[in-house]
């Protein structure tokens, strides 16, 4: 499942932005135990019997998500059938589905962080310093029909310095995958330890900028402010993505988060209802608006279906979230997940649905509930979460124009920076509104000229775009625009016609499976911390 497509852009069509990530978290087991390991990510069912045909395992593992259940119990149909011999070991959220040891003909179920599970699995010391995978964050990325660059440089490096959340938000499925409220798994302690990987990514993987995977990255401040220190010590123009809460944000001072590198953030919304601490005192339409003037991208979340959402009051739910004019926004349905506090809740009041009366891919796919809820008809609830997608497009235009539009908002304020690094960070973001990023807003302005209030915006920021960098970038845009053009139309038509996107198949080894050279070698960044469990 694309997460871009499914929670974020999902009605912007051709505009829409379609990526794929890898399964960070069996590459990050495969990367810290010393036993030969090989990875094969997104097989489809035919190259997965191959595998276990062509090559014998003492254990196999199977990471995956709630909905894939019924692929989770074949594949370990298959690899009784052709590998009797072989310990399967179950982890990934499907593990936190309560009953699962009954559900499936598997070994060992492995609920929250595996890297020291299988460190003391298979006889290793679980304090050792963690070695983190160089992986670029997203693969096969792509929109209005082209397919984007993912040449050095052109790509951010995932990174993963913790995981779980203290702020243990009640639906929140990867916080409770990893203890719940109050406690998270930091891999690196402290900002030097952070800043040696990423060098090493940097040099790996030739990239300045990080998908920082951490649930709330600046909630370790002490972390974060170290971090800073080195970068502007050592002149790196990095720029960072990042999650966090309004509340941990407003705790920055502006130039702070301008010089750590923040330069894209994926922040809860949630709703104007919502009671959630994290937003409490936050005036989010003020932090938004200011963020983007400083050229931070924003990719807001709201969500639809709170207990206190009816019908009555949902459209002007929707139109607060749209009204924020986010860079991107994420609409995602109410959903108690397995193993959370909401589906502990809901489960004792008893308002969930019986397993076989929904498909638990709708539910992953947010098409419907799956339990009861007290105010929203079963069945309607789909077509408000696509009122809420279609709304927020139609208010603020493709999620591309409005990107160009905040990133050129941080060029024009930063281009004359007193600190160079921060000059070439800013460059180094504004690099596409000088050819690719202005051909499509050309494309996008001519695509909306019926539409006078998005085709305006399009064209103020296009016209800004040649304002500052002169007659190449808008020769550049008049040249490249009737080809995107072109690309547009032909994905419409494909997504017409129902055609879908899928992700190649990965296989790699790490370096302890001399057996098979011809398998490629996964890179690793070499660690200089120990994971370290903490509660607060």
């Amino acid at each position: 499942m694309e997460l871009y497509q499914n929670q974020v852009t999902r009605t912007q069509g051709p505009f829409s932005l379609r990526m794929f990530h890898r399964s960070w978290g069996i590459m990050m087991i495969q990367a810290n135990i010393s036993a030969p390991c090989t990875v094969l990510d997104f097989p489809v069912r035919d190259r997965f019997i191959e595998e276990l045909r062509s090559h014998t395992y003492d254990v196999i593992g199977i990471s995956a998500i709630v909905p894939n259940i019924l692929k989770v119990q074949e594949m370990c149909r298959l690899i009784r059938h052709h590998q009797p011999g072989a310990e399967i070991v179950i982890g990934g959220h499907i593990a936190n589905i309560p009953d699962l040891s009954k559900r499936m003909d598997a070994d060992h179920i492995v609920q929250g962080e595996g890297v020291r599970w299988f460190r003391a699995f298979v006889g290793e010391s679980t304090d050792q310093p963690f070695r983190h995978p160089a992986v670029p964050s997203g693969i096969g990325a792509r929109t209005l029909g082209t397919n984007l660059s993912e040449n050095p440089g052109d790509i951010a490096a995932t990174l993963i310095p913790s995981v779980g959340c203290p702020m243990g938000c009640n639906f929140c499925s990867t916080s409770a995958m990893f203890g719940g409220k109050g406690k998270f798994l930091n891999f690196y302690e402290t900002g030097d330890e952070l800043f040696a990987v990423m060098c090493q990514l940097e040099s790996q993987l030739q990239v300045n900028s990080f998908f920082v995977m951490d649930e709330n990255f600046l909630l370790h401040r002490r972390r974060a402010l170290r971090l800073l220190e080195l970068i502007e010590e050592h002149g790196k123009a990095w720029s960072l993505y990042v999650f966090s809460s309004a509340k941990v944000l407003r705790s920055y001072r502006m130039e702070q988060l301008i010089s750590l590198g923040i330069s894209w953030v994926w922040m809860g919304i949630e709703g104007k209802v919502s009671s959630y601490t994290k937003l409490n005192g936050i005036d989010t339409y003020s932090l938004v608006e200011e963020l983007q003037s400083h050229g931070i991208r924003i990719l807001g979340s709201t969500i639809i279906g709170l207990e206190e959402h009816t019908p009555e009051n949902l459209e002007d739910a929707i139109e607060e979230a749209a009204r924020h004019a986010t860079d991107f926004h994420q609409f995602m349905l109410y959903t108690p997940l397995p193993g959370t506090e909401l589906h502990r809740t809901l489960s004792a009041e008893g308002r969930m649905l019986p397993e076989d009366e929904f498909d638990p891919s709708d539910i992953h796919g947010q098409s419907r509930f799956n339990y009861k809820h007290q105010h929203i008809p079963a069945g309607t609830e789909g077509d408000w979460l696509l009122r809420a997608f279609d709304r927020d497009f139609e208010r603020n235009g493709p999620s591309i124009t409005r990107i160009a539009q905040t990133t050129l908002a941080g060029w024009l304020r930063y281009r004359k920076h007193p600190d160079p690094r921060i000059v070439q960070r800013f460059r180094n973001e504004a690099s596409g509104l000088r050819s690719t990023l202005a051909a499509a807003l050309l494309t996008a302005r001519r695509h909306y000229r019926n539409q006078p209030e998005v085709k305006q915006r399009i064209q103020a920021t296009l016209r800004e775009c040649y304002r500052s960098f002169g007659w190449p970038t808008r020769i550049r845009a008049w040249l490249a625009a009737p080809i995107i053009q072109h690309r547009l139309k032909a994905e419409a038509r494909r997504l017409a016609k129902g055609w879908t996107y899928e992700p190649p198949t990965f296989y790699e080894r790490n370096a302890f499976r001399t057996d098979a050279p011809a398998i490629p070698l996964a890179r690793i960044a070499v660690g200089v911390g120990a994971p370290t469990a903490a509660n607060v």
